[in-house]
């Protein structure tokens, strides 16, 4: 299936009218919205990737936390040509506020702390209204388990926010008829054993329950090995990597290190040798931005269900 740029799918769906006030869920707090937000910013590649495909970037004054740790994309790079970055990294609350935003899309450990200094608390009182990013809430309420509907969630609530409802549920539908297909194809076998490297030698950083690479691995036919762990991006041990035995290895690929030197030394270290997936060398490189939450999703639940289930 041939995947429309983000630029393109921006521009090939017809503005609705606004039907303000409108209130949504985000987290465990519910925001209402006089009229769309004039004054926007984004967080991190994945969030602003989510406001790029609702076409918003006339609505937006910047974005921030994406250059102090990825690159951008020749897509991404015409998206945000024209929009300043705020920050490199976390912006601080001095930052947003002397940029005059009306409305902050960020979530937690996503551009904000539990008990930092930028919280939507703490924005409140300077006009400023965030919505928090769906997978992220985990870490301030309890949640059942992650879903790609989290995703669509976030999509369908900005397009609220903001207007644009109708481009929204276009999105979310093409987006899930491309699971469908997907999922008329996987095997009616055994979910291969998969885990998620990001980064760190001593200890693993990787996705527990609650992060967006669980569900995706679950709608490409396999299993996270660490889906009981009952967080979202967290450290383990590497001892139960090893005995958990992953048969494909996801690296994340974004920062200093590279996914081919992250590549190296699992094969390279001897405590891992009897790992099916360093054993038959089965790795799957995501982007960062395919496996945090956001429109690449569904190109990455692909590139996954190809991996573990071709030829």
């Amino acid at each position: 299936m041939k995947i429309l740029p983000l630029s393109l799918i921006a521009t090939s769906i017809a503005f609705p009218a606004f039907a303000h006030p409108v209130t949504v869920q985000s987290c465990d707090r519910e925001v209402t919205f006089d009229a769309p937000p004039a004054r926007a910013a984004s967080n991190d590649v994945n969030l602003t990737e989510m406001m790029l495909v609702l076409g918003l970037t006339d609505r937006m004054i910047g974005y921030t936390g994406i250059s102090g740790w990825n690159k951008l994309d020749e897509d991404m790079r015409a998206g945000v040509s024209e929009l300043p970055e705020l920050s490199e990294r976390y912006p601080t609350r001095e930052v947003l506020i002397g940029a005059d935003l009306d409305f902050w899309f960020a979530g937690w450990n996503y551009g904000m702390r539990v008990g930092g200094e930028v919280t939507p608390e703490t924005l409140a009182p300077f006009g400023i209204a965030v919505y928090e990013l769906t997978e992220s809430c985990i870490h301030i309420m309890s949640r059942e388990r992650v879903a790609i509907d989290d995703m669509f969630n976030d999509i369908r609530n900005l397009g609220k926010i903001f207007g644009e409802d109708a481009r929204a549920e276009d999105l979310i539908a093409g987006w899930q008829a491309e699971l469908d297909e997907i999922a008329a194809t996987l095997p009616d076998s055994e979910p291969l054993r998969v885990f998620v490297y990001d980064s760190g030698e001593d200890t693993p950083f990787t996705s527990g329950r609650f992060a967006m690479p669980t569900a995706m691995i679950e709608a490409a036919g396999g299993r996270n090995i660490m889906d009981d762990v009952e967080t979202s991006w967290t450290r383990v041990a590497w001892e139960p990597v090893v005995e958990r035995n992953p048969e494909v290895i996801i690296i994340v690929n974004y920062g200093e290190v590279t996914a081919e030197q992250k590549k190296d030394f699992m094969r390279s270290n001897p405590a891992f040798a009897e790992i099916d997936a360093v054993k038959n060398d089965r790795f799957v490189v995501l982007e960062y931005v395919e496996a945090t939450p956001g429109p690449r999703n569904i190109r990455a639940v692909h590139a996954l269900a190809e991996a573990f289930h071709g030829e």
